[in-house]
C-alpha cells in the first residue's frame, strides 16, 4: 500500500505544531532521537523533518508527497507545488523596518535603498508592484544587524513580537505581506495518494473546526429561550432540556471561539446562568 511522504521543518516551534497537528488527527509517529524519517504505526503516511527552505524543491520533485512550511518558504521558493489548505498557525508578518531614528514619508522612502533580506523574491516582487527601485542585499540571517554595520539602509524580514527589531535600533513601518503555516502537495499525486490525503484533510478540518469553537451549556429562564436561542443558533439548532424547575431550561450548543466573549455578556444580560464553556477536540460537520 502507498504511504504519503510529509516533509515538515526538521527543528523550532513550527516543526512542534506540525508534529502536534499531525498526532491530534489521531496519527501515531515515534521520531525517538530526531531521526530524518519517521512512520505511523497506525495511517499511511511517513514525515521526512527537512530545512524548511528546502521543503518546495522536494515536493516540487516529489521526493515529499506533501509538506507543512509557511506560506512565506512557498512564495520565496516559487515552486510548482499546490497549496491544499491554511493551517492557522505560525503566524507572522513580513515587515519593512528602518532605523529608529530615521523620519519616515511613505513607500517612496525606500526608492534607491538597500534593504537586507533573506527574502530577496518576495521583496522584489513587492517593490516591482509599486514601481519602486530598490538595491537588494542578500542574507542568510542576523538581518537586524544590517543596518547596524553599514550593511543596508532598511531590513525586510520576519516580525512577530517586534522585539528583536527594538533591540536592534529598528522600527516597523511598513507591512509586505503575512504568512500561516499551510500544507502542500506535489502537483502529480497517484489516485491512491489523493485518497490518502483526502482521508487526511478530513481528519485536519475536524481538529480546525474544533479548535475555532467552544461547547456551551447554560441554564435560562423559559422566558428567555427565544433571545438566547437567536445568540446561540448552534449548528443547526441548539439543544433544549427542561429542568426540575419548569420555569427554566438547559440548553446546549456551540459559539465560535472568536465570538465567545461578547455572546457570554449578551447571554448574562439575557438571564442565563450556570454557563459552561468546554473546549472541542475534534468537530465534524
Amino acid at each position: 500500500m502507498s504511504k504519503l511522504k510529509i516533509a515538515i521543518q526538521k527543528s523550532g516551534r513550527l516543526s512542534e505544531k506540525s508534529i502536534r497537528l499531525i498526532q491530534e488527527c489521531g496519527i501515531q509517529i515515534s521520531n525517538g532521537e530526531r531521526k530524518l524519517k519517521a512512520e505511523s504505526s497506525n495511517f499511511p503516511i511517513e514525515i521526512l523533518f527537512l530545512r524548511d527552505d528546502d521543503i518546495p524543491q522536494y515536493v516540487e520533485q516529489g521526493v515529499a508527497d506533501l509538506g507543512i512550511l509557511g506560506e512565506n518558504e512557498v512564495w520565496e521558493k516559487d515552486k510548482k507545488v499546490t497549496v491544499i489548505t491554511k493551517l492557522g498557525f505560525a503566524n507572522c508578518k513580513m515587515s519593512l523596518a528602518i532605523p529608529k531614528d530615521e523620519t519616515y514619508t511613505g513607500i517612496r522612502y525606500f526608492s534607491g535603498k538597500r534593504i537586507a533580506t533573506s527574502y530577496p523574491t518576495i521583496l522584489q516582487k513587492y517593490f516591482n508592484s509599486n514601481k519602486i527601485e530598490v538595491e537588494i542585499e542578500e542574507i542568510g540571517g542576523s538581518v537586524e544587524i544590517a543596518t547596524g554595520i553599514g550593511l543596508a539602509d532598511a531590513v525586510f524580514d520576519i516580525v512577530s513580537t517586534g522585539s528583536t527589531l527594538l533591540m536592534n535600533g529598528l522600527k516597523e513601518v511598513e507591512v509586505v505581506t503575512k504568512s500561516e503555516a499551510v500544507l502542500i502537495s506535489n502537483t502529480g499525486l497517484s489516485d491512491e495518494k489523493q485518497e490518502i490525503l483526502n482521508r487526511l484533510l478530513f481528519r485536519i478540518n475536524a481538529v480546525q473546526n474544533g479548535s475555532g469553537n467552544k461547547y456551551i451549556l447554560l441554564n435560562c429562564p423559559v422566558k428567555a429561550l427565544d433571545q438566547i436561542t437567536r445568540l446561540l443558533p448552534g449548528m443547526k439548532s441548539p439543544t433544549i432540556l427542561p429542568l426540575a424547575d419548569k420555569d427554566w431550561c438547559s440548553l446546549h450548543s456551540v459559539v465560535k471561539e472568536d465570538e465567545f466573549w461578547d455572546v457570554i455578556d449578551r447571554l448574562k444580560e439575557n438571564g442565563a446562568e450556570g454557563i459552561l464553556v468546554v473546549p472541542i477536540e475534534k468537530m465534524v460537520l
